[in-house]
């Protein structure tokens, strides 16, 4: 994510390294390559430019403390305009209305359907709503199913009339029929187009007259930069939408969008997606986003990730088995399990600060723990609740079933034995599981 723009940003800065001050000169050079990177990075020029006068600005009216050098004071002044540029805080989604309806426009192919289940899921497992998602795409009996599966997938009910062909009529009547249901969120999925045009922009302004939504998000495909803006800007001028969803930010997001959406239509971002899982939507953060741009990480989002998988009651069985040093294959097993939910693993190191750079040319799979889970599946029950009794015999054992050589078993308990020595002598200074327990809370 925004890998291209993270690496021009990162060498515009290294022009400051080792100046002692920051000049009129440093600082024009410097300024000059933050706006070539975001120019690069699909930025419409004047906004570019605006943004870098404003740096430029700042730059020249601080007074280096003799602390922070310059090149330090600079990245602090493109991340706070980065973070005011993308929209300064996070918006919140006004769910306050029993019921709220929320309606979903956008391009088609932008991932308007699946943001729909995403955010069903969102509002049901985070905010403990009722929701209801309404297929409204008269045009594409495939995304009426699309949206069927991906409401079995999260246990969301959705309401639906393949023979009926007024988007504003379907919508109405699920409104009432939610109502009947006691379902406290309407999620409206509208048809799109591969482009603007009236008939689209006619149906979903007819759809939004008569439904009077409490929100109206604009989904906009991320990869498509600066098309995606001018595409938001034709929307906003028709339906004075109350924010927009980010998708795609996975992909090979040069990052244009992100950056000047909200500077071009003043709608706030109010969520980003990332991937096919229904469970990968993010409440848009600018200041978050501006430092993972900088490469300085996301621990907070990482942090909340790994809160939302760990519970304080499994904290503490861990927390025990540590301190008697029991910690076992299964217990291992589960911390893998638990780390999958929490994303995209290349995506969560990137949110550790200064890993981000040095693992952007490493392809990391998801299914990277895949050969351990096969290692730990091959032994008995026995085995995984006692390590310590897994001789050679076993070994051979556990590699054949496995489908992995002697050598990478060998690996994978000499690996697994240190980490249990080093939470033994976390355990003698009284560390024990409190890392874990504290992230339960």
């Amino acid at each position: 994510m925004f890998e291209s723009l993270s690496e021009r940003l990162d060498s515009a800065f290294k022009q400051l390294k080792g100046e002692g001050r920051i000049s009129e000169i440093n600082v024009a050079s410097t300024v000059k390559e933050i706006r070539r990177a975001l120019v690069d990075a699909d930025v419409n020029y004047k906004i570019a430019k605006d943004f870098t006068d404003r740096v430029r600005e700042k730059a020249l009216g601080e007074k280096v403390i003799t602390a922070i050098s310059p090149g330090q004071l600079m990245v602090k002044i493109v991340k706070d305009e980065l973070a005011e540029l993308m929209g300064g805080s996070e918006a919140e989604l006004d769910t306050k209305a029993n019921p709220t309806v929320i309606l979903i426009a956008g391009l088609q192919g932008s991932g308007k359907t699946t943001f729909s289940g995403k955010l069903a899921n969102f509002l049901k497992t985070k905010k403990g709503k009722k929701p209801l998602l309404v297929a409204a795409d008269i045009y594409r009996p495939a995304a009426i199913d699309q949206l069927k599966v991906l409401g079995e997938q999260i246990g969301v009910e959705v309401y639906n009339e393949p023979e009926n062909k007024d988007a504003v009529k379907i919508a109405q009547n699920a409104i009432q029929h939610a109502k009947q249901q006691g379902n406290n969120i309407i999620i409206i999925d509208t048809a799109g187009r591969l482009a603007v045009d009236e008939v689209m922009m006619t149906e979903v302004a007819n759809v939004k007259a008569a439904v009077k939504p409490n929100e109206i998000l604009f989904v906009v495909d991320s990869m498509t930069g600066q098309d995606a803006v001018n595409t938001a800007k034709a929307f906003n001028d028709r339906l004075d939408f109350s924010g927009v969803v980010l998708t795609k930010l996975d992909g090979d997001t040069r990052g244009g969008a992100a950056l000047t959406i909200k500077y071009t239509v003043e709608k706030p971002i109010k969520f980003v997606s990332m991937g096919e899982k229904l469970d990968t939507l993010d409440v848009f953060y600018p200041e978050r986003m501006a430092q993972r741009i900088l490469g300085m990480g996301d621990i907070t989002t990482l942090v909340e990730r790994a809160q939302e998988q760990f519970n304080e009651e499994q904290a503490k069985k861990l927390e025990k088995k540590i301190r008697q040093n029991q910690f076992d294959f299964e217990d291992f097993r589960e911390q893998l399990q638990q780390i999958k939910k929490m994303g995209n693993l290349k995506d969560l190191m990137g949110m550790i600060p200064g890993v981000g750079k040095a693992i952007k040319d490493i392809d990391i799979s998801d299914d990277a723990f895949k050969g351990i889970e096969a290692m730990i599946g091959s032994m008995t029950p026995y085995e995984r609740n006692n390590p310590d009794i897994i001789d050679g015999s076993r070994r051979k054992r556990i590699a054949k079933g496995s489908g992995k050589d002697i050598q990478d078993v060998n690996q994978f308990m000499k690996q697994f034995d240190q980490m249990r020595q080093m939470m033994k002598m976390m355990n003698k200074f009284g560390a024990g599981g409190k890392g874990l327990r504290a992230l339960g809370r």
